[in-house]
């Protein structure tokens, strides 16, 4: 598995509690019922935050 920072990580863990809270949305608008869509959401706000998460494959 991938390493990311601790900050990254944090991040991707309240992505993932809003998602099982259903409180989480896309850009669209819409409801995230994915896990892995919640993990890219989380590590993509970790991102815009300055921590340590590698680039996005393309």
């Amino acid at each position: 598995m991938a390493k990311y920072s601790e900050k990254a990580g944090k991040k991707v863990e309240e992505t993932m509690h809003e998602m099982k809270e259903g409180k989480l949305k896309s850009g669209s608008g819409k409801k995230v019922t994915s896990k892995k869509q919640a993990v890219a959401i989380g590590l993509s706000e970790a991102r815009k935050e300055g921590a340590k998460v590698p680039k996005k494959k393309s």
